[in-house]
This record gives C-alpha cells, sequence and structure tokens, in this order.
C-alpha cells in the first residue's frame, strides 16, 4: 500500500541534501520549488542518480544543473512549438486547397474517401466539439446563415479549429486513390504518402509534449518513422549521421525531419542558429540525450 506523506517544501530540500544533491542556495531552491513541483523537478535530477532505488546521488551532483536542464528544455519546447505551428498551418492550408478543389469543400466528411471509417467517426467526433465550443465568428455566422444546411461549415473554416493531430489522422487515413495525398507528400518534399504520415504522428505528439509542458530532454518518444532513401531535398550527408532504427525514440531524429519540412516551408529560416544557440546558452547538457549527432550542424540539412 502507497502510504507516503506530503512533505514540506524545506523537508524536500533536506531530504535532497541527505540523499547527496548539493543545494549550496537553499533560498533559491526554495523559490523554485514553490513554483516547480518536486515530482517535475525529479524528471532531470534522476539521471543524477547512482541508485534510483534508493534515491542516492552520484558525487557532485547540483541542484544548479537541475534547473539548467529544466531551464534548458522548456527552451527547447518553446522552440519547438514555433517550428511545429509552421508545419501545422502549411499541412491545414494543403489539405484544405488541394482536396477542396479535387473533391469539394466537404472531403474531410465524405467516407468513401478514407480507408479507416471508425477513425473518421472520432475525428468528426472531436471536430464537432470544437465546432460547438468555438467563439470564431465565421463559425457562428455560418451556422446562423445555413441553419437548413446539415453539413459541417466547408473546409476552410471547420479545419481552421482542429487540431494537428486531427490533421495529420485525417491525412494518414486518406485512401492511396486520393490524388491529393500524394500531391501534398510531394510539395513538402516526402515525395508519396509513404513517408508523411509518419512523420505528421510524430510531430503531432511532440506537440502535445510541449502543449501540456512535458520532458522532452532524455525521453524515449513513442511510435517510429519511415526516412526517405534518397530525399529530393538536403539531407544528412554524412551516413554516420543519419540516425538509426534504435535512434528513432530520441528527439534529434524528429527534428530532424521538422527541419526537412520547414526548409520547404520556410527556406530561410533560423531554426539551426537557435538549436545551437540553446546550446551554447547551456552547455553542460548533454544532447547525446537527445541524440544529437557529432558536427550536426555541418549537415546540409541544417545549412
Amino acid at each position: 500500500m502507497f502510504n507516503k506523506q506530503a512533505l514540506t517544501i524545506s523537508q524536500q530540500i533536506n531530504q535532497l541534501k541527505k540523499r547527496g544533491l548539493i543545494i549550496s542556495n537553499e533560498a533559491l531552491a526554495t523559490a523554485y520549488l514553490s513554483h516547480i513541483s518536486y515530482y517535475r523537478l525529479g524528471e532531470y535530477w534522476y539521471v543524477m542518480q547512482s541508485d534510483k532505488e534508493n534515491h542516492i546521488f552520484k558525487p557532485n551532483s547540483n541542484f544548479t544543473d537541475v534547473v539548467a536542464l529544466y531551464n534548458f528544455d522548456a527552451e527547447l519546447r518553446i522552440l519547438l512549438f514555433g517550428i511545429i505551428e509552421k508545419i501545422e498551418i502549411s499541412l491545414r492550408t494543403k489539405l484544405i486547397y488541394h482536396l477542396s478543389h479535387e473533391i469539394d469543400p466537404w472531403w474531410f466528411q465524405n467516407f468513401t474517401l478514407f480507408t479507416d471509417s471508425m477513425a473518421l467517426v472520432k475525428t468528426l467526433s472531436n471536430l464537432q466539439e470544437e465546432l460547438s465550443r468555438t467563439k470564431d465568428e465565421s463559425i457562428k455566422n455560418h451556422k446562423k446563415k445555413h441553419k437548413d444546411d446539415l453539413r459541417f461549415p466547408p473546409s476552410w473554416k471547420s479545419l481552421e479549429q482542429t487540431s494537428f493531430g486531427a490533421l495529420s489522422k485525417l491525412y494518414g487515413n486518406l485512401k492511396p486513390t486520393v490524388k491529393s495525398k500524394d500531391v501534398i507528400a510531394k510539395e513538402l518534399g516526402a515525395v508519396n504518402h509513404t513517408y508523411l504520415p509518419s512523420w505528421l504522428q510524430s510531430i503531432a505528439q511532440i506537440r502535445n509534449f510541449c502543449a501540456h509542458h512535458s520532458r522532452l530532454w532524455n525521453r524515449n518518444l513513442p511510435g517510429t518513422v519511415k526516412l526517405l532513401p534518397k530525399p529530393p531535398n538536403p539531407w544528412i550527408r554524412n551516413l554516420e549521421n543519419i540516425p538509426k532504427q534504435h535512434e528513432f525514440q530520441k528527439l534529434y531524429v524528429h527534428m530532424c525531419l521538422m527541419k526537412y519540412l520547414l526548409n520547404v516551408i520556410q527556406p530561410n529560416n533560423t531554426f539551426m542558429q537557435q538549436l545551437d544557440n540553446l546550446f551554447t546558452a547551456y552547455p553542460n547538457v548533454d544532447s547525446d540525450a537527445l541524440g544529437m549527432k557529432p558536427n550536426w550542424q555541418q549537415e546540409p540539412l541544417w545549412q
């Protein structure tokens, strides 16, 4: 039976010190622990423990290093959230544009276009919920003006209200016979529909981690991705630097795919400089925990 009791901040600090964590400035530790929970910070000091069963820290483990890791991770999430926003807006635009022209503005509720009907039911149910909650004037006005039309508002209105996760599921669920599925993949540099769904799903998962302030540093990510054997756009030239299958759980390969897509969407982006600046600002952060490769900045992808 679980019988641990809640500790005061003072007790938390004393416990950490007894376990070997160096805390030279207790006032600073008190300030941090009053705003960031012990449990959340624990995700960053976990790797500093030599005995994880009894929570004993390795020699020279310092609270300031825990704080640095936490702040690095927070800034990394903010950076990636901005990158993912650009990818999300581009995907939404392409889905709306190409499928509305190939099919019609209500393609997203046409079950004949999708492989998994139950998955589409769930996507549409979530969309209906979003539309019922929205304060967006265009949706409200559409409903007032077209009371007798029982369909969703057209895609350029409806899909502006849905999430990146829902967009990635819509794209992945499209039948291969839908021409726009390949057109969108080709426009984004993914050649055909075989590769893009796994990229979008992984990026959508990372977006959710960012949105919920979850740790990215030293995290094993769920799912996997399919890499292009011969990408048409700049990629990684040094074969040693291309992530291997067992490294797909680390963040680096997913950031590479974000960069690959972003280079199409915004060719003169500063993703590499921002990421490099972040590592410069936090020199003690172990980049290997993200699966980073040696001299990653020199690869054509990151130029």
